[in-house]
């Protein structure tokens, strides 16, 4: 599969391997907006891998803390608000960029950039995240089950809806495998 996060639509888009469209979710990326720095609390762009899928097998809304489940489940077991929850699932991106968004203070995967399920999701749809790209839990199930480790992910402030800009995606990601 391919991914493509469309700040601007605030929708993560599936293709298959062929490049078709497979399915289109709706999510929440940066309140701060899009940015590479560390500390900005902003959503980074440009292409990404999937470095980790984590998660599977825990119940539908388990609570994530660094990666590790808590034992809690929201909302049964969780009562209180807490600030950005990482529910569900984990995949963790790692940027394939360097100097834009891998190595240094700009590096994805060590600012824990991760697609995750959230406990906000009337927000959906809204800029609203505090760097990483959320989903709802249910489809965050299913991107996880689609997503392989290693799957590209391209984030971008707008993803223009035109024939051929999805082979122009596959040809720059093909020639950063090559780098």
């Amino acid at each position: 599969m391919k991914w493509i996060v469309s700040v601007a639509t605030q929708r993560l888009y599936a293709y298959n391997d062929a490049g078709v469209l497979q399915r289109v979710y709706p999510v929440s990326t940066a309140a701060a907006g899009t940015g590479q720095q560390q500390g900005s609390g902003q959503t980074p762009l440009g292409r990404h891998r999937i470095r980790a899928k984590i998660g599977s097998g825990l119940p539908l809304g388990a609570v994530l803390v660094a990666r590790r489940w808590t034992g809690d489940v929201w909302p049964q077991q969780v009562q209180r608000a807490f600030r950005d929850a990482i529910l569900t699932r984990v995949l963790w991106l790692c940027g394939e960029e360097p100097g834009w968004n891998r190595g240094g203070a700009v590096d994805t995967q060590r600012r824990f950039i991760y697609l995750h399920g959230t406990a906000e999701e009337w927000a959906l749809g809204q800029a609203v995240s505090h760097g990483c790209v959320r989903l709802s839990n249910r489809d965050m199930l299913e991107v996880f089950a689609l997503a392989r480790s290693g799957d590209r992910v391209w984030i971008v402030e707008r993803w223009p809806a035109r024939e051929g800009v999805l082979a122009q995606y596959a040809s720059a990601c093909n020639r950063c495998a090559d780098s």
